[in-house]
């Protein structure tokens, strides 16, 4: 089995970069077929409105051309056109899909399995140097933290991630004594977030990812680690692990102006023995 890895399209975010008569939907379908992959990981953020999102996975599933998992990034649970505020339910609607692995993981034999679930941040990457309210405020001098205005638990961040990776933990009980490839949306390494000291990312580190989650690869056979996010695009070897962070991201960061050659640069692969 080929599997593809990628994340943070934001298809509305890049639009911009397309050329007339493009969409995203159709150059993924291409990707996916000259590269030959069974199975891609989508690590989440296709878009800044969850009906965009819902919408860009039933058109990969009318092309047919591999089959996908998916786990929404903090992106895809805004609803900014239609004001809607229940991000419980908005989650749930991801989870309703057959792209989904929360509460279903994927076997891929009797060796190998995939849990995935999209975390939450923590604040523990983060300087210490602020506290958990400033956090809890998401927005300070150097700026604001955009999930404050479209992204509604009604629970602290803290009590979401520990939610989340307790689900992690009980959907890799299910998969007995097989090797796991992970897959989150927020960072579960502290390689892929930014070196501190910062001034910017002294704070803003703090919703880039998990540190709490970094104790699942000493606890757990996971062999694969697939995570998004951040936007940079980065792999890492470390203790038999192999980390990947294939993230398309905002397209004045990219290396060209075509969105096929980004999306070429930006997909990692891997094989799995069916």
């Amino acid at each position: 089995m080929k599997i593809g890895v990628l994340s943070d399209l934001h298809i509305d975010m890049n639009e911009k970069k397309l050329e007339i008569g493009q969409k995203y939907d159709r150059l993924l379908a291409d990707l996916l077929y000259n590269n030959e992959i069974d199975l891609l990981l989508l690590a989440g953020d296709i878009s800044s409105d969850y009906h965009d999102s819902l919408k860009f996975l039933d058109q990969m599933a009318e092309h047919d051309v591999s089959e996908i998992l998916f786990v929404p990034g903090n992106h895809d649970f805004w609803s900014i056109r239609n004001g809607e505020t229940n991000t419980k339910e908005i989650y749930k609607a991801f989870q309703d899909r057959e792209e989904s692995p929360v509460r279903n993981p994927f076997i891929i034999n009797d060796q190998t399995a995939i849990v995935g679930n999209p975390g939450w941040y923590d604040y523990g990457f983060a300087s210490d140097k602020y506290s958990t309210v400033e956090f809890e405020n998401k927005k300070l001098k150097v700026g604001g933290w955009n999930d404050r205005l479209f992204v509604h638990w009604n629970e602290p961040d803290q009590v979401v991630a520990q939610q989340m990776l307790d689900q992690i933990e009980n959907d890799i009980q299910l998969v007995g004594d097989r090797e796991i490839i992970l897959m989150t949306h927020v960072v579960t390494h502290p390689q892929f977030v930014v070196p501190l000291p910062n001034r910017i990312y002294d704070y803003y580190n703090a919703f880039l990812g998990a540190k709490s989650y970094y104790s699942l690869y000493e606890k757990y056979p996971i062999k694969h680690s697939i995570m998004g996010h951040v936007h940079f695009r980065k792999t890492l070897i470390e203790n038999g692990i192999q980390y990947y962070c294939s993230c398309l991201g905002n397209g004045k960061h990219w290396y060209t102006n075509d969105a096929y050659t980004e999306l070429s640069y930006t997909l990692e692969t891997f094989l799995i023995n069916e």
